[in-house]
């Protein structure tokens, strides 16, 4: 039997494929990053094809370096930036628009129509979402507003929509499957998380024909094969699931109770509420964390809370490719340590608005605190600590929802390996945070879906997550100081509200 999974991580801002062995390990990877295109003010998109073509020439590039081939290949786990919105041709396969990106602020004034029309409590009921440009629902509706031809097109069945997880399977299948999993259709804002199944009320609602949608799958099992022709011979598709969800299962958070946050291009707290829908009252979202066989007619289906931060590393980014302040990302963790504190600096990195708990589609970015002894590292240091900010914005909320407090916080994704985030992170939050030995845990969480559908593994046999000895970070912030920090954070944040209304 083969034992190697090959795990495609499709992210923002690149792609990546990474190969793991049946201990879970890391053999080869390979990744390449892709362009982001920004028509106007707050509107972001990108090139379907540039995504598929850079996901292929990774998974190529990772068998290569591995010295593998199909026949190698147990399965095939996909995990994506979710919401990120595909229409493409059924019989050309090729995209009729743009995608237009999980951090697209375009649909704002769609999402405040449905919102005049009392839709809001409907919306979270059925679904677990809040009324925002962040999620799939209002870009469909958008782009079938506002080019009436793909409307006719879409009614005919003409048309297939998906987010990146089914434009990928159906490119890897040569259009043989249009397919998605609960977790990516749980945010969609059209999927009911309850009945599982795309609800007609909100299809009506949105003006969103069904004859587009995907079929909803689990998030573990053998959905069809790839294509020969794409990697030298036909591999097992075994598991999908939305870049967060995804996370949460490679950490092993698998009981209630739970949490983990990755940092990323944004940043995304969960936590796993068990078979339990917990309906957020502090502005979280509930999201469904997989769906797994259960053996049973109806399979095990997960749930969580949700906190989503739009802009996280995204924020160094920034820092380092339009203002010219760093030469690489890494370099801000020496840059911000070379000074004390931030100097009385903050950034809200409200660039696309700000997500959980504020919700606020009209905030933007905003520097408070500047002063003539202001400099570059008090700039790279108030970037991130606002990512430890918002996590702890996010934290709070998830705690009063839950109703029991955090004792340790998992910590995966690219920015970890920033020793400085991490300790502030710790200290700002007031519990200790513990970096994943495995950084990329969202490819290890697909390729564990994908392991579990190939058997290669079972539950009670996964590897398991691992924490390195350098990766335990415990506060050394004394509590006055700490909270005198965020209050002047929560300052700042008001100060970024409701901007561009």
């Amino acid at each position: 039997m083969p034992e190697f999974i090959l795990a495609l991580d499709q992210g923002t801002t690149s792609s990546r494929a990474i190969i793991f062995d049946a201990f879970g390990q890391p053999i080869a990877q390979a990744q390449q990053e892709f362009p982001q295109h920004f028509p106007q003010p707050g509107w972001v998109e990108q090139d379907p094809n540039d995504i598929w073509e850079s996901q292929l020439a990774c998974a190529r590039a990772a068998l290569e370096k591995a010295r593998l081939t199909a026949k190698d290949i147990a399965a095939i786990g996909i995990t994506n930036q979710r919401e990120t919105t595909i229409l493409w041709d059924r019989k050309t396969g090729q995209p009729v628009h743009n995608a237009i990106v999980w951090q697209c602020r375009r649909t704002a004034p769609l999402c405040h129509e449905l919102k005049s029309r009392g839709l809001e409590p409907i919306v979270q009921e059925r679904t677990g979402l809040v009324i925002d440009a962040y999620f799939s629902g209002t870009k469909i509706q958008w782009l079938l507003q506002t080019y009436p031809e793909i409307r006719k097109r879409a009614e005919k069945g003409e048309i297939a929509f998906g987010t990146v997880d089914s434009w990928l399977v159906y490119k890897l299948t040569g259009g043989r499957l249009h397919l998605t999993d609960y977790t990516n259709a749980s945010r969609t804002l059209l999927f009911n998380i309850h009945d599982l199944k795309w609800d007609e009320l909100l299809l009506e609602e949105l003006g969103v024909p069904a004859e587009i949608l995907p079929e909803v799958r689990l998030s573990s099992q053998l959905y069809g094969e790839t294509d020969p022709h794409w990697l030298g011979g036909p591999i097992p598709i075994g598991g999908i699931a939305g870049d967060q969800q995804a996370a949460l299962f490679g950490q092993g958070c698998f009981n209630s109770g739970q949490a983990k946050n990755t940092y990323g291009t944004g940043c995304f707290l969960l936590m796993n509420t068990g078979s339990q829908a917990v309906n957020s009252r502090h502005g979280l979202i509930t999201t469904v964390a997989w769906g797994i066989p259960n053996g049973q007619a109806r399979p095990r289906i997960v749930y969580a809370l949700e906190g989503s931060i739009f802009v996280a590393g995204a924020a160094i980014q920034w820092l380092r490719d339009s203002l010219g302040l760093l030469e690489t990302a890494a370099a801000s963790e020496t840059l911000a340590a070379s000074v004390p504190d931030n100097g009385g600096v903050y950034l809200v990195p409200a660039f696309t608005g700000l997500g959980a708990p504020y919700w606020d589609m009209e905030a933007r970015g905003t520097i408070v605190g500047l002063t003539r002894g202001s400099t570059r590292a008090h700039l790279a240091r108030a970037a991130l600590e606002a990512i430890a900010y918002q996590t702890r914005d996010v934290l709070e909320a998830m705690v009063a929802d839950a109703g029991t407090p955090l004792n340790i916080l998992k910590a995966d994704g690219g920015a970890t390996a920033n020793n400085f985030l991490m300790q502030f992170q710790a200290d700002i939050l007031g519990v200790p945070v513990q970096r994943a030995a495995i950084g990329e845990t969202t490819a290890l969480g697909a390729a564990y879906l994908a392991g579990l559908a190939s058997g290669l593994w079972t539950l009670s046999t996964l590897p398991g997550t691992r924490a390195g000895s350098e990766g335990y970070f415990v506060p050394a912030m004394d509590a006055i100081s700490r909270e005198a920090l965020y209050q002047r954070w929560k300052q700042a944040v008001a100060r970024s509200r409701q901007w561009a209304s």
